[in-house]
C-alpha cells in the first residue's frame, strides 16, 4: 500500500493493523506457547541443536518476553489494547501524511518566478498544476523531507519561503491531516507499554535487541557528534552569509535560502555545478551500469532483465539474479517514478524472504521516487539520487545473500541500528573509479565523464555535511526524546516539546532545521523506526570502518566481496552484531572514519 495505494487499500490497511496487532499478541501472549518455549530455552544444552536453531530458540525466548508472555492475565489484556490502539494510529497517521502531501503546494501563477528551474522542471510543474485544475499556473509540490530539492534551484526569494513553509507546516495547519493529535496519543501509549512491561521508558524496551542496547550508549554516541557537527554548520553558515552580503541585496540567511546559496558556495568554491553532474547521471546506466556492475566486480553475480514476471504498476521492471555458477540467486523488482499514491522517500522490502526451510529464494523490491521524465526523455539524476539507488540496493544485497534455514533470522531481519550497515556501505562504490567512469555517460554524446570532473565531485563530498549531519542529529534527537518520557510525563503540545528537545540537546539550530518535524516523522509514528532513527548515524559509523576495511585490503575486489558476503550480508540475525563486525575487520568499530569522511575531523 506504500507503494501503489489508493482509497480502498488505505481503507483495508485501517482495518486490518488492529486485526494483525491482535494476531501478534494472540501468539506472543499466549501462555501454554510462551511455557513450552521457555522449557525448551531452560534445557537447550541438552537439545543438540545446531547454531542456528539455538540462536532461533534463543531469539523467540526474547521475543516472547519483551512482548510481555510473563505478564498477568489483566496486565496482557491492558498490553493488547494499547497495541491495537497503537497499530491503529500508525495507519492514521501514514494515511493523513499521504493526504497531505497530495495537498501541500504551492501554485505560482508566472512562469518568471520559476528562475533556476530547468525546463523540464517547469514543464512538469506545469503539467502538475493543469492536472490539478490550474491551467496556466505553475504547481510546486513537495517531498517528503523538511528541506525541499528545488529550494536548490529557484532563484526567487519569495517563492522559496512559501514552499518551506508549506513543507514545516504540512501536517500542523489544525485540519483534516493535522497529525498532532496521533503523536501525542502514540508517545503516551507507547510510554504506557514500556510501564507494563517493566521498563523505564519506550526507548529501554526498544533498545534491548538492538547493537547499541541502551538509550544512554545511543546518548553517548550521538553527543561525540553533536560538536563536530554544529561547529561544521556554523562555518557554513558564515560562508554563505558572506556570499549574500556580497551581492546586491543583502539579508539574513534564513533556512529556505541555505540550499540555494549553498549551490552558490560550491559552484564558486569547487567550480562544480548539479547541473554539470546530472547529463551523466542517467537512470537506466546507473541502474545496470552502475549499481549492478559493483554487485558483479564484488560478488561474481549477474543480472536478466525480464518480462515473464507480473507486476503491480507499469512503471516497475523486473531482474533476475544469478550466481556465479548460473543458479538462480533471486528476482529484483525496481519501481522508480514518483505517483501520487506512492508514500514518500525510498525503501527496500521482501516480497519473499529467503529460506532453506521453506525452499523459498527472494524477491525482493526497492522503491525510489524520482521525478518521471517527460514522454521521449530520460530520466536524469542528481548525485544524491545516485547515492539513494546505491543505498537500497545495499539493503536488497542484504536479503538476496541470506543464508538461512530459518525466515524470523533471515536476511535483513536484523536490529535497526545493524541493518543500514549494508546499504549505506554500498553507497560508497557510487564514487569508486572504475564504477563511476562504468555508470557516468552523457546521455546525449556518450562521453564518459572526465576526470576532471570526478575530481571535483570527490572534492565536494565534505562540502555542507556539518548542516547534513545537524539537521539527522535533531532528528534522532527527536525520536530519542519523544521515547524516553516516563508515563508520568504530561505533554500538552507537540510544537512546545520539539522546541523543548532541541534546546535541551543542543540542536536548536536557527538555519538547520530537523531532517523531519515531529508532525510528518513517519519513521517513527508510522513504520518501525521509533527509538532508532539514531540507526542511520550508528550504521554510518559501522559502514565507513568497514569501508576503511575495504581500503586497507585493496578495495573493490572479488575476494573483499567475498569475505564481506560471507561474514556480514550472508549472516542475517544467526549471531552477535558485534562478533560478526570483528570478525570481518578484526577491530570494535571506531567513530573516526566516519568523521574523516563527513570532513569533520
Amino acid at each position: 500500500s506504500n507503494a501503489n495505494t489508493n482509497d480502498v487499500l488505505q481503507k483495508i490497511e485501517e482495518d486490518v493493523a488492529p486485526k494483525l496487532a491482535a494476531q501478534h499478541d494472540a501468539i506472543f501472549l499466549n501462555d501454554a506457547l510462551f511455557q513450552r518455549v521457555k522449557r525448551l530455552y531452560e534445557h537447550k544444552t541438552q537439545l543438540d541443536l545446531d547454531k542456528e536453531s539455538a540462536r532461533l530458540l534463543e531469539f523467540y525466548y526474547e521475543k516472547f518476553l519483551l512482548a510481555g508472555a510473563n505478564l498477568s492475565n489483566d496486565k496482557k489484556e491492558e498490553l493488547k489494547q494499547l497495541n491495537e490502539k497503537e497499530a491503529l494510529l500508525m495507519t492514521q497517521f501514514n494515511t493523513k501524511l499521504i493526504s497531505a502531501a497530495k495537498k501541500t503546494f504551492v501554485l505560482v501563477d508566472d512562469e518568471v518566478k520559476l528562475e533556476g528551474l530547468g525546463s523540464d522542471d517547469v514543464h512538469l510543474a506545469k503539467e502538475a498544476a493543469t492536472k490539478a485544475g490550474n491551467d496556466g499556473k505553475f504547481l510546486l509540490g513537495i517531498t517528503n523531507t523538511t528541506q525541499q530539492p528545488i529550494l536548490a534551484k529557484l532563484s526567487n526569494r519569495n517563492v522559496r519561503q512559501q514552499l518551506f513553509e508549506k513543507s514545516w507546516n504540512r501536517t500542523s495547519l489544525n485540519d483534516d491531516n493535522d497529525t498532532r493529535g496521533i503523536v501525542l496519543k502514540l508517545a503516551k501509549i507507547r510510554a504506557q507499554k514500556a510501564h507494563l512491561l517493566g521498563f523505564e521508558n519506550f526507548a529501554e524496551w526498544s533498545l534491548q535487541d538492538q547493537m547499541a542496547k541502551k538509550s544512554e550508549n545511543v546518548q553517548a554516541f550521538l553527543k561525540q557528534l553533536v560538536e563536530p557537527a554544529k561547529a561544521k554548520a556554523k562555518e557554513e553558515a558564515e560562508t554563505i552569509q558572506a556570499l549574500i552580503n556580497s551581492q546586491k541585496d543583502s539579508f539574513e540567511l534564513a533556512t529556505y535560502d541555505w540550499n540555494f546559496y549553498a549551490e552558490q558556495v560550491r559552484k564558486e568554491k569547487y567550480d562544480l555545478q548539479e547541473s554539470e553532474i546530472t547529463p551523466y547521471l542517467e537512470l537506466e546506466n546507473v541502474l545496470e551500469k552502475g549499481v549492478f556492475y559493483a554487485a558483479e566486480k564484488l560478488y561474481g553475480i549477474t543480472f536478466k532483465k525480464s518480462n515473464d514476471f507480473p507486476v503491480y504498476h507499469p512503471d516497475v521492471r523486473v531482474y533476475e539474479l544469478f550466481e556465479e555458477d548460473g543458479s538462480v540467486l533471486g528476482l529484483f523488482y525496481f519501481d522508480p517514478f514518483k505517483r501520487d499514491n506512492k508514500s514518500g522517500g525510498a525503501w527496500m522490502e521482501n516480497i519473499v524472504t529467503q529460506s532453506h526451510l521453506l525452499q523459498q529464494k527472494p524477491v525482493i523490491y526497492n522503491v525510489c521516487n524520482y521525478t518521471k521524465p517527460i514522454e521521449g526523455q530520460v530520466c536524469l539524476l542528481s548525485y544524491d539520487d545516485v547515492s539513494t539507488l546505491f543505498h537500497e540496493f545495499g539493503h536488497a544485497m542484504h536479503g538476496f545473500f541470506a543464508d538461512q534455514q530459518y525466515p524470523s533470522l533471515s536476511g535483513t531481519s536484523v536490529a535497526r541500528d545493524f541493518v543500514e550497515l549494508p546499504s549505506q556501505m554500498n553507497e560508497h562504490w557510487a564514487l569508486e573509479d572504475s564504477v563511476l567512469r562504468n555508470y557516468a555517460v552523457h546521455y546525449q554524446t556518450g562521453e564518459v565523464i572526465p576526470q576532471t570532473l570526478i575530481d571535483k565531485i570527490k572534492k565536494t563530498t565534505t562540502f555542507n555535511q556539518g548542516y547534513a549531519l545537524t539537521e539527522l542529529l535533531a532528528s534522532s534527537q527527536l525520536d530519542m526524546q519523544w521515547h524516553t518520557i516516563s508515563v508520568d510525563n504530561t505533554i500538552e503540545s507537540v510544537d512546545a516539546f520539539e522546541t523543548a528537545a532541541l534546546e535541551r540537546t543542543g540542536l536548536q539550530v536557527a538555519q538547520v532545521p530537523p531532517r523531519y518535524r515531529s508532525s510528518y516523522f513517519q519513521h517513527i509514528w508510522g513504520n518501525g523506526y521509533c527509538a532508532g532513527y539514531y540507526a542511520y548515524q550508528w550504521a554510518e559509523m559501522l559502514d565507513n570502518d568497514v569501508f576503511a576495511w575495504f581500503e586497507q585490503n585493496g578495495g573493490l575486489t572479488r575476494k573483499n566481496g567475498q569475505a564481506y558476503r560471507d561474514k556480514i550480508l550472508s549472516k542475517g540475525n544467526t549471531e552477535d552484531y558485534n562478533e560478526m563486525f570483528y570478525s570481518l575487520t578484526g577491530r570494535k568499530p571506531n567513530i573516526e572514519p566516519m568523521l574523516k569522511h563527513r570532513g569533520l575531523l
